[in-house]
């Protein structure tokens, strides 16, 4: 896949540019986003809860000045059930040139099977964390870039059915179908683009954000520049200055496909990097969604793109 070393910049006019001080992220805000997706129930593709939180979603976005588009899609799952699928689209500035995409996946988990109760473990989880956390995040910053506008080109990408997979196998294919899709047929022009951010799971108390495998295989140098951005805003407690292990999740699929350079930010907090106890279980609910751990992600990557707007994330 292609190295961030060679995002294109050549290829998009250098101008001065308009520079916007950086807003304050509303963790608060970003926590009520999430506690309204959580309002709908579970949400895994195709399900009323599902269907309910993407007109939502959709409508949102154009409160907050977006131009949206609805990607649908048709796929199958490891375990042969057909989902119609939709991935949820939201530009700022579409005629600009120069872009970066933000992303994560707003579906849930249809089983729990990491549930200490058996009996419940064949149940769809509420996934307040995984995904309502990332899609919180994102709205608060679409809300942000309403009312601080910049000149910059934004792509808000929210995955479908990014969590069907199959967990008792080896096989990458069967998680990410969204993103597969998308990455196999995107709504924009690769070279348009200089990179990628996805977050997943960027709620929970006390979540340590480790620099994720693939995203430093491919995007290294943008990696490390998010992480010291982190540390000199304070946040080195929740993103941690060390590699990570590897996690097959959206950004897999971009890089392979759409080849682009993206940087996953992810809770792996325990030793072996695993996602905390309450990964794929229904103690996945809004006890486990913290403000801080919100604010500390929405602020460094609200930092990320209004500096990289301004020409100055260097």
């Amino acid at each position: 896949c292609e190295n961030e070393s060679s995002n294109n910049d050549n290829m998009l006019v250098d101008q001065d540019p308009i520079k916007v001080l950086i807003p304050k992220f509303d963790g608060n805000a970003a926590k009520e986003f999430v506690a309204k997706q959580v309002s709908f129930g579970t949400r895994v593709t195709g399900s009323k809860g599902h269907q309910e939180c993407k007109n939502w979603l959709v409508s949102q976005f154009k409160s907050f000045g977006a131009e949206v588009i609805e990607q649908d899609f048709t796929a199958t799952t490891f375990n042969n059930v057909k989902l119609n699928g939709t991935n949820i689209i939201a530009r700022y500035n579409p005629n600009v040139q120069e872009r970066i995409i933000l992303s994560a996946h707003y579906d849930t988990r249809p089983f729990a099977e990491k549930d200490p109760d058996p009996l419940r473990q064949s149940d769809p989880i509420l996934g307040a964390d995984d995904a309502g956390s990332g899609v919180g995040v994102l709205l608060e910053i679409a809300k942000l870039l309403q009312s601080n506008p910049i000149p910059m080109g934004v792509d808000i990408v929210l995955f479908d059915a990014e969590d069907y997979g199959d967990s008792e196998s080896n096989n990458p294919e069967s998680w990410g179908l969204g993103s597969q899709h998308w990455s196999k047929n995107p709504h924009l022009e690769r070279a348009n683009v200089k990179y990628g951010i996805l977050l997943d799971m960027v709620g929970a108390k006390d979540a340590k954000f480790y620099k994720e495998g693939f995203s430093m295989q491919v995007a290294k140098r943008l990696n490390n520049k998010i992480w010291a951005l982190a540390a000199g805003m304070k946040k080195d407690n929740f993103f941690i200055n060390e590699n990570g292990g590897t996690t097959t999740d959206d950004h897999y699929f971009v890089i392979k496909n759409f080849r682009l350079p993206m940087v996953d930010i992810i809770n792996m907090p325990s030793e072996n990097f695993g996602f905390g106890p309450h990964w794929h279980t229904h103690g996945d609910n809004m006890e486990v969604i913290d403000i801080k751990t919100l604010e500390a992600v929405g602020q460094v990557v609200t930092a990320v793109i209004y500096k990289e707007s301004n020409k100055e994330f260097l």
